[in-house]
């Protein structure tokens, strides 16, 4: 593995930065954006259960917020009743969708990242490509020179240019399509889990509003 690095010249060192990184997102993502922590399934039927009667006092709003990401949304609504039990129902659904837009900030985080690294390690693998084509080209312009072949380039460093080219092409790749590939992975999961939050943020408006009655 090593000698592939030296082989491919510094300009592979960014690559080799981006793949760890992405590595990093990848494992922390699949960490972050599991279901138990975004999306209970039975949450919402328990935090209706619960305030069938009324509203849950403040140590009940604390735990179901520090249970979920969802918890989080459901809990802004239970506050807002216990601040003003007279709220409108365009304030407390205010309230949701303000928790709502926080909460799909945080189950967005780092994909903009992971983003980056998609489109950039392309490029930086075409980098070391020109720059390994600048090698091949240096090694032909040493016409008459000692150690040189009869063509005039220099074997050695002809073939380093070669190697640098191809192996930062083949390495800006090998980054890129992974971290694509996880993007669009995570981006469908965070839609999924934002479509079953708005769903169920409706829901617990409709059950609040009755509550209040």
């Amino acid at each position: 593995m090593f000698s592939i690095i030296q082989a491919a010249g510094w300009p592979i060192w960014p690559l080799i930065a981006c793949s760890i990184l992405g590595l990093a997102l990848i494992i922390e993502r699949f960490i972050s954006l599991k279901t138990d922590r975004i999306v209970p399934p039975k949450l919402l039927d328990e935090a209706i259960m619960v305030s069938n009667a009324s509203i849950p006092g403040p140590d009940v709003v604390a735990q179901l917020e520090q249970n979920s990401v969802l918890g989080e949304v459901l809990a802004s609504g239970f506050r807002t009743l216990n601040s003003n039990p007279k709220v409108s129902e365009s304030d407390l659904r205010s309230s949701l969708e303000g928790a709502g837009r926080q909460a799909a900030a945080k189950l967005q985080r780092y994909l903009g990242a992971l983003a980056t690294i998609a489109s950039a390690a392309p490029l930086l693998g075409l980098l070391g490509t020109v720059i390994g084509m600048i090698e091949i080209f240096a090694s032909q312009g040493g016409a008459g020179g000692m150690g040189t072949s009869p063509g005039g380039g220099d074997p050695t460093q002809l073939a380093h240019g070669i190697s640098i080219a191809l192996y930062n092409t083949a390495f800006g790749l090998m980054v890129a399509i992974p971290a694509l590939i996880f993007w669009r992975y995570f981006r469908a999961r965070v839609d999924a889990y934002l479509l079953v939050m708005e769903v169920s943020a409706e829901r617990f408006v409709r059950h609040l509003l009755r509550v209040r009655r």
